[in-house]
């Protein structure tokens, strides 16, 4: 059996491919190969070292098995996916074991007694993987961090960072390298530079912000345009290629935002200090300055090096509130600011862009880390100023790079893209939303905007519009980054990367590196582009997944108070297996499961209605139905909210009763997909 790969060469039966190892809860292992149909199975035995995640080399054995699969055996590791693992030490007398705590299967560690600092037989630790060669037959490890039960917070947040694979602090080496940077402004490199340091220049960030990795100045032009300049802090001066900094910060690729903490891509000493734009400090940044008329045309665009003095921070709520009561500190520049500010989105709009409302769900939480409130933050014209400012500066140094070609040929680069919708999610959702009046025109891509802009615009303040909102969501593609530029349909932009938060994405770092090899026509091509940009879309799905599972901890942790009480709901996802809702009152999202609702009827899924049906009654549970449910379990070690559908005496649901379902604008589960948690914009697209 030969298969043709990507280049269309047929591979031998001896081949070595390389792919992702991923086992299963059984230990069986499954190679993942970009490229081929099949996955390649690895029996246990033939691991190699590897574990669950790892890039690994596999060499295909010759023959099928009986059930004509493709079996193979690792011979080599060529990326662990993860270094750091949460388990418990099991002490003997010179040394100790740590059991790892893992669903998938694992080999316990051997830990010598003086790297155990200091853990006890039993503690809950984490461990380092220090070394596991092939004179080894353990893994070889070192505990770096205990974890006391007394603060179980800590604890679970730090469990879902190592699931996730992210590391919990940086190496001693690494902290070393950052000690040595620089933090005074130099003279030579100044004389490099734009001075913008004698311009009105703010930052505008979330209250609790402490890395202001952004920064608008404004001016007025002697032809009566103004000058306004997106600045951003230049980490790339700092975070060379080819450091062991550089490699960290590649390998986190993203900063991850729990409820209680930011798991930074770099040090602090770069992102809070350095790189930070803080008030009344000379910092170096990398900027696009723009002559813009007031009538929001863009008529002269520089992008270059630059070195800013910030002459104030603002947080969010300060500028809403200079914008609403039209005074205060900057009032005339923030005002033209907020003025251009909806030009540029309403021209965005009216060019393709969807609008999706977007909103921050946070938790209050006390000196421990538990939650004592949420609160639910929409997106006000303070954060549309800067979203269109950072939208603006992003797609202008992708139209800038796009333009530049190496024998005809364009330079690889980490774009931003989004593609069209899915026909296979976009018809049904059509046809669903034709049911409540709403009609699409499938003509083209362009109509498809439009008409979802409509029907947005249309169910605001109606029963339907949080379903149709949340479901017209799910239909989207997910934007990832690539080098192959087919556009970011969502926003409705040609070009469109990632160039304004290089603090905590990795990608924005590479669109520095570039963007100035291009200004400074010293191309060096990344053959590897398309590698990093897979790595870089993969570590933020992984940051999202520990943002969603930080978030429904906390629900849980909250909710955990209320057992045995009553709460208005809406249905916030369907499956076979019982349906979610999420309380109006505090946002949290829990299960009512078909088993439990069997004393009523037998309930099968819809999947073109969203709904649950009765094959007995006829009772409907859809997608953003208003329900009555009851708190029953709250499991923090699973994440898991139990609730109980809650009845009138006649077992007549409140949709029955002719109780309209309520458009709450809050983000929730798709149908047949479980998601809950915050969904902070942190300002940049």
């Amino acid at each position: 059996m030969h298969k043709k790969n990507k280049a269309g060469k047929k591979s031998s039966q001896t081949d070595i491919v390389k792919g992702k190892l991923d086992i299963s809860k059984n230990g069986m292992g499954f190679v993942i190969v970009e490229g081929q149909e099949k996955d390649i199975i690895v029996r246990p035995n033939d691991f190699n070292r590897a574990f669950h995640g790892d890039i690994v080399r596999v060499q295909i054995n010759k023959g099928l098995s009986k059930d004509k699969r493709i079996e193979g055996k690792v011979v080599d590791v060529a990326e662990r996916k993860q270094t750091e693992f949460i388990g418990n030490i099991q002490m003997s007398k010179n040394f100790a074991f740590f059991i790892p705590a893992s669903e998938k299967p694992i080999p316990d560690f051997y830990i010598a007694a003086d790297k155990l600092n200091g853990a006890q037989d039993n503690e809950r630790v984490v461990v380092k993987l220090v070394s596991w060669d092939k004179s080894e037959k353990k893994p070889i490890g070192e505990v770096i961090s205990i974890l006391k039960s007394e603060d179980e917070n800590d604890m679970a947040m730090k469990e879902i960072l190592i699931e996730t694979g992210f590391p919990l602090a940086f190496d001693k080496e690494v902290l070393a390298e950052v000690k040595k940077l620089q933090q005074h402004i130099a003279r030579e490199e100044i004389s490099k530079r734009k001075d913008y340091r004698d311009i009105l220049t703010f930052t505008i960030d979330p209250v609790d912000a402490k890395d202001f990795d952004d920064a608008l100045s404004i001016r007025n032009l002697d032809n009566g345009n103004y000058e306004i300049g997106v600045h951003i802090a230049d980490v790339s001066h700092f975070v060379k290629p080819g450091t062991l900094l550089d490699k960290v910060a590649y390998e986190r690729a993203t900063s991850v935002y729990l409820p209680d903490r930011v798991n930074p891509m770099l040090p602090e000493k770069i992102s809070n200090e350095l790189c930070s734009l803080r008030p009344h400090e000379d910092k170096y940044t990398f900027s696009a300055i723009f002559q813009i008329t007031n009538r929001a045309e863009i008529k002269h665009t520089w992008l270059g090096r630059t070195i800013i003095h910030s002459n104030h921070r603002f947080n969010y709520d300060e500028v809403q509130d200079i914008i609403e009561k039209k005074d205060g500190l900057h009032y005339k520049p923030i005002a033209l600011l907020n003025d251009l500010a909806q030009k540029f989105r309403r021209e965005r709009f009216r060019n393709g862009a969807i609008n999706f409302s977007s909103q921050e769900v946070k938790f209050e939480l006390d000196d421990k880390g538990k939650p004592i409130g949420i609160v639910i933050k929409e997106s006000k014209d303070a954060h549309k100023l800067i979203e269109e400012f950072m939208l603006l500066a992003n797609r202008s140094v992708a139209a800038y790079v796009s333009k530049i070609k190496v024998n005809k040929e364009p330079i690889p680069f980490p774009y931003r893209i989004h593609d069209t919708p899915d026909d296979e999610k976009l018809k049904p959702f059509i046809a669903f939303a034709k049911k409540f009046g709403y009609t699409f025109d499938m003509h083209d891509e362009a109509a498809v905007a439009a008409s979802f802009n409509k029907m947005l615009k249309d169910v605001q303040g109606k029963p339907e519009q949080h379903v149709l909102e949340q479901l017209g969501i799910r239909t989207m593609s997910k934007a990832i980054y690539t080098s192959s530029n087919i556009g970011h349909y969502g926003l409705g932009f040609e070009h469109y990367c990632h160039f304004t938060s290089p603090i905590r994405r990795y990608p924005d770092v590479m669109v520095h590196r570039i963007l100035l090899q291009c200004l400074e026509k010293d191309l060096k091509l990344d053959k590897k582009m398309d590698e990093r940009c897979k790595h870089c879309s993969d570590r933020e799905r992984k940051a999202m997944e520990a943002e969603r599972a930080g978030n429904k901890y906390k629900q849980v942790e909250f909710m955990k108070n209320y057992l045995g009480e009553e709460f208005d709901g809406i249905i916030s996802g369907v499956a076979s297996f019982g349906f979610f809702v999420e309380t109006v009152t505090h946002k949290c999202e829990g299960m009512v499961t078909a088993r439990d609702l069997s004393d009523y009827d037998d309930f099968r899924l819809d999947e073109a209605d969203y709904a649950l049906v009765g094959l007995r009654t006829g009772q409907k549970f859809r997608m953003g139905d208003s329900v009555r449910i009851k708190v029953v379990a709250a499991n923090l070690s699973k994440r898991q909210l139990d609730y109980e559908w809650v009845t009138d005496k006649k077992g007549i649901s409140n949709r029955e009763m002719g109780k309209p379902a309520t458009g709450i604008k809050h983000k929730s589960p798709l149908a047949n997909k479980a998601k809950s948690g915050s969904q902070s914009t942190r300002k940049k697209k």
